[in-house]
């Protein structure tokens, strides 16, 4: 808790001090330290401020101050064994002890948490390097927008409890998309005791343009240099000791998808918070005088702005004011009189302006480029310079005869560009990878699904002969094991279908998908970037649906939400394989290929309608890093795909099992079927079961919603296995399972309308929750939902009337 939130009379032991700058040094020196212990004596009438006593004397602090210095409440027993620790620095130096092993240290770091966010550009490494320091295991992919939210995961390393937050990559910290505003909140509103900027050492120029706002923003900060195996690679050479003391925050290298660098990283961290560490010195960027002059004179005013608390830096909150950029200044309420702020920003940006003739964003963006590149120019050496030292600015290097030096990584990315992204055989290639895949995932999946088939059969007849014929029985064989055997006989085609999509993540594939199907894409209104969650909405619509956040514009960022669910996600795959292998053989696996690309056509069409109706809006610009190629890790890809067949066990597990066994009560009930003679025949017995689940509540629920399907050549029973599927798709499959006989109730042209409309319609809940949340409005999510069904119906009534004609 902080000390803002204790009552009269209670003490504590302090346990951190956060905040920074004058703040920070100011109440430290009135003795608020770790470890020290204060008292609540009283609050101002108005509640505001509040006296403490420490040190023997009373200080008296704002609550908005109090709040920063984080406590841990205790007894006049607790408070006597603390000041028992409390060490003399002199008693150090007799014992030659480090005073990290003191008892008291000890105990506060059993309470203390350290938080700690990693922030940077996407394509850094960072999510590998949050998995590797938190021993988590979180998505990883070489393409921008993979992390869309922020994980947060709490560990203890070496005593210290650690709450480790991986936010969102982006380029900069201008809150204009989602993800970026997300990073904004949490490190304004949250306030980190230190953070990681992850910084890509193959590409560090742009990548410091980021740590150059961390330093405006007088957050304390270690820096990654990530991928720095990459960097040695090349011949190129970093002395990031010299590089950290001219940031003044340190830099420690790291490769983290291997693992390296962790342990130096954490120790620097913890130094960092315990203001241990030289390197950490308060910086600024050098700005013009002009500038400067600007940012001094909205800084007086700052400081005369009774609201003002120092917990923030008065340079940065100048600099955001000069740029126009005032939403989290605003939100915070940091400033009683921002309306006159505001007015002194406009006439001193107006001014600035008109002096260097370029708007204030790119005036600011110079300067810090240019603080980049003289600080790599004094220790970052590229290999070919005749000097040895170069700034960072150019893109290649003068050789002896005077070519430009492409770094190897580079150079092979732009050979297989030049293949994959060809102006004639790039689509045609792409349109071959998706065939394979999807002829993989059918002809490779048919072996492992066999396998399971054959022991979900042995399964069910090992207990047919075991249990007696009851209610328990019919329970655990009808409803539990063929209904959860149902959907795991496909988990083969599942994980082969996440290979080839994890695949194609991992090495940067992904983002020349965008780039060849920008035009495409460009001609229904949206750009190549919104394809990307389309790729991902093949494995799940809900992190794609999550994607879309990286899209800028809100009505594209719409649109692209809206046709997601048209992506044919992989909890329909076994549908498909059920239903199309059944009638289709080996054509089965071109057919799949076929459903899906008519998904993404669907796709395309709703979004010129909605374009051209509800969400008309200008083009977006398509702007997009094109990361160079990484071979991925197996290492990497074999915990994906183990994360993977959790996440599809925990689901057969939970929603599955309890929608099998939901269906087959209704099914079983209201009553059993009256028994038969045992020397009853087979279509006696079959005759008897088809009666009884037509009497089933099942059964009136299905002769219920007949009507509205039976346009669509499908008979009750699939009716209710589409209304089973609006939970998750794979429940259609287990309903199917418990309640008919897919041979005996289809035939290939109701098969193919049955696929079509699980293709189309409500995808599940969790979709329409992603959707309402994501947009901000249930209204979209209930559109949604109306839309696709009413697509799906349209879609399957053609299928069935076309392809009877010829079927």
């Amino acid at each position: 808790m902080t000390l803002d939130e204790l009552k009269e009379g209670q003490q504590a032991v302090i346990l951190k001090i956060k905040g920074r700058g004058s703040f920070r040094h100011r109440i430290i020196e009135m003795g608020f330290v770790r470890g020290q212990m204060v008292q609540v004596v009283r609050s101002a009438p108005l509640k505001d401020p509040v006296a403490f006593r420490i040190l023997d004397s009373e200080v008296s602090l704002r609550r908005a101050e109090a709040c920063c210095i984080e406590v841990l409440p205790c007894t006049e027993d607790e408070a006597r064994e603390f000041s028992t620790f409390l060490p003399v620095a002199k008693d150090w130096e007799k014992a030659g002890k480090d005073p990290q092993e003191s008892p008291l240290e000890k105990k506060l770091d059993s309470h203390s948490v350290i938080d700690v966010c990693m922030v940077g550009n996407p394509n850094t490494g960072k999510t590998s390097l949050y998995n590797a320091l938190s021993g988590a295991f979180e998505h990883v992919g070489n393409y921008s927008g993979v992390t869309v939210d922020a994980k947060t995961i709490v560990f203890t390393y070496k005593g210290h409890r650690i709450r480790l937050t991986d936010l969102p990559g982006t380029y900069s910290f201008s809150p204009y998309s989602p993800e970026e505003k997300l990073v904004m909140e949490n490190l304004l509103e949250h306030r980190p005791d230190v953070i990681v900027n992850v910084v890509d050492a193959s590409n560090i120029e742009r990548n410091l343009y980021m740590t150059t706002q961390l330093i405006d923003m007088d957050f304390r900060v270690v820096v990654a240099l990530n991928m720095f195996d990459e960097l040695e690679a090349s011949g190129a050479e970093l002395q990031y000791g010299q590089l950290g003391k001219l940031l003044g925050m340190p830099v420690i290298p790291t490769v983290g998808r291997l693992g390296k660098g962790t342990d130096a990283l954490l120790d620097k961290v913890i130094d960092v918070n315990e203001d241990r560490d030289c390197t950490v010195r308060h910086t600024h960027i050098p700005y013009s005088e002009e500038i400067e002059k600007a940012l001094h004179a909205l800084q007086e005013q700052i400081w005369k702005d009774p609201a003002y608390n120092d917990v923030y830096s008065s340079r940065y909150i100048a600099i955001k004011i000069l740029e126009g950029d005032l939403e989290w200044v605003r939100r915070s309420g940091l400033l009683s009189d921002l309306p006159a702020l505001e007015k002194a920003g406009e006439e001193e940006r107006g001014r600035i302006e008109k002096i260097f003739g370029e708007d204030m964003d790119q005036v600011f963006a110079d300067y810090r480029y240019a603080f980049v590149r003289g600080a790599l120019k004094e220790c970052y050496h590229r290999p070919g310079s005749r000097s040895g030292k170069v700034a960072a600015g150019a893109p290649a290097e003068a050789g002896e005869e005077g070519l430009p030096v492409v770094p190897s990584r580079r150079r092979a990315t732009e050979r297989i560009d030049a293949v994959l992204t060809h102006r004639i055989w790039g689509f045609p290639i792409f349109l071959a990878f998706m065939w394979v895949m999807f002829q993989a995932t059918f002809t490779l999946g048919q072996y492992p699904m066999d396998w399971i088939e054959a022991g979900v059969d042995w399964l069910t007849g090992g207990l047919d002969r075991i249990l007696p014929d009851n209610l328990f029985r019919a329970l655990l064989v009808d409803g539990v094991v063929q209904g959860v055997g149902g959907v795991l006989v496909f988990l083969p085609n599942i994980l082969i279908l996440f290979l080839f999509i994890s695949f194609m993540e991992s090495t940067g594939y992904m983002a020349r998908v965008a780039f060849i199907m920008d035009k495409l894409m460009h001609t229904i209104g949206l750009h190549g970037k919104s394809f990307i969650p389309l790729l991902i909405g093949f494995g799940c619509n809900v992190p794609a649906i999550m994607a879309t956040r990286t899209i800028e514009n809100r009505k594209d960022r719409l649109i692209t939400m809206l046709i997601v669910p048209f992506m044919s996600c992989s909890a329909r795959l076994p549908v498909y394989v059920l239903l199309v292998g059944m009638f289709f053989g080996s054509r089965s696996g071109t057919i799949i290929f076929l459903i899906y690309l008519f998904g993404i056509l669907v796709s395309i069409l709703t979004a010129l309608l909605l374009r051209h109706t509800f969400l008309k809006s200008f083009d977006s610009p398509f702007v997009m890093e094109m990361p160079p190629y990484r071979w991925p890790t197996w290492l990497s890809i074999w915990k994906g795909l183990g994360n993977r067949t959790m996440q599809y066990l925990k689901k057969i597990g939970g929603v599955i099992l309890l929608a099998s066994i939901l269906v087959w009560a209704l099914g079983y009930f209201p009553a059993s079927p009256d028994g038969l003679p045992a020397d009853a025949s087979p279509q006696s017995m079959a005759l008897a079961e088809k009666q009884h689940l037509e009497q089933s509540y099942l059964g009136r629920i299905g002769r219920f919603i007949e009507p509205v399907i039976k346009p669509l050549g499908m008979d009750w029973q699939m009716g209710v296995c589409l209304l089973a599927g609006v939970s998750a798709k794979e429940v259609v499959v287990s309903t199917m399972s418990v309640i008919m006989d897919p041979q005996a109730a289809f035939t290939p042209v109701t098969a193919l309308a049955f696929v079509f409309f699980v293709l189309l319609y409500f995808p599940c809940i969790g979709v329409f929750s992603a959707v309402a949340k994501e947009s901000g409005s249930w209204k979209w999510a209930v559109f949604m939902a109306l839309y696709t069904t009413a697509v799906a119906w349209l879609v399957s009534f053609a299928v069935y009337r076309i392809g009877s004609l010829f079927l």
